[in-house]
């Protein structure tokens, strides 16, 4: 049997990004969270780590991270079929595309985090490569566009997000006005969440444009509208998020008519226990 003392320390190693802060999560110094990590590599007879400017867990280490977030969840289960036993204090580690999380996310969850005494720890991350997180062992779930699950793993779909070409009417007239053609949007400046973002070459090639167009990167989705509102570019915007600024007219479309729908899937491990399966059907009545 494996000393979960040491998966602890390994688990708070990889979601607080150092020893030390590992150390100061767990009330221990830096050099006993060395100790628990080294005693574990000496266990399991290889390394479960790489240390660097970004540690990260090697494949055996994301293994052992797996195991241990099913087992948190699993011992919260028990808990509460077993009043004699403490129920551990349940923190759920998930990564989720920003969108999900500036729109729908918090009315999904604020009753059920309250009812569950549940913690969140939410990673942002693209919807396109969130997947690889849990892959990692860095999560236990992720909610993202990927509908192949991981092995040992569920996959829900939970419906879709209708995003918009949205930009003022000012910006769509100094662009536009000559229609939506491959000159306006060679010269127009778009609005990309990041280097992984890949919605504005979606509806670009599912538009027939396949060329290179400028852009400005912005990791936030609410930084997002109000750099379309400032004039600054167009960009893909879920129609819910933008509904007030649209019915106002401060937001239009640059291609009326055009959407893109991306199709959301949550994924979790499938030995995660009664509270996994609440929180999935929490998700799907969100969704419905």
């Amino acid at each position: 049997m494996i000393d979960y003392k040491l998966l602890e320390a390994l688990a708070t190693v990889i979601e607080t990004g150092g020893f030390e802060r590992a150390g100061a999560v767990l009330g221990l110094s830096q050099s006993a969270i060395s100790q628990r990590i080294r005693t574990l590599e000496v266990r399991i007879g290889q390394p479960v780590l790489i240390r660097g400017p970004v540690t990260r867990a090697t494949p055996a280490g994301q293994q052992l991270l797996n195991h241990v977030q099913q087992v948190q969840l699993l011992e919260r289960d028990l808990a509460k079929s077993l009043p004699t036993l403490s129920e551990p204090a349940a923190r759920l580690r998930i990564a989720i595309n920003a969108d999900s999380l500036a729109t729908w996310w918090a009315s999904a969850m604020g009753d059920f985090c309250r009812e569950e005494s549940l913690l969140l720890d939410m990673v942002v991350e693209d919807q396109d490569i969130a997947l690889r997180r849990m892959r990692e062992g860095d999560v236990a779930a992720c909610l993202c566009s990927n509908p192949q699950p991981v092995a040992g793993a569920r996959c829900v779909p939970l419906g879709n997000m209708t995003y918009l070409p949205l930009a003022t009417p000012s910006y769509k007239k100094r662009y536009f006005s000559q229609g939506f053609n491959e000159w306006s949007l060679q010269s127009a400046p778009a609005i990309v969440f990041g280097p992984n973002d890949q919605l504005q070459h979606r509806f670009l090639a599912q538009s027939g444009y396949h060329g290179a167009f400028p852009y400005h990167l912005c990791p936030s989705s609410e930084g997002f509208v109000k750099l379309a509102l400032a004039g600054m570019g167009y960009g893909m915007i879920p129609e819910v998020q933008a509904k007030r600024e649209i019915e106002a007219g401060q937001l239009v479309s640059i291609a009326p008519g055009q959407s893109l729908e991306v199709e959301l899937y949550w994924h979790f491990w499938r030995h995660s226990g009664a509270v996994m399966e609440r929180l999935t059907a929490a998700l799907k009545a969100a969704r419905s």
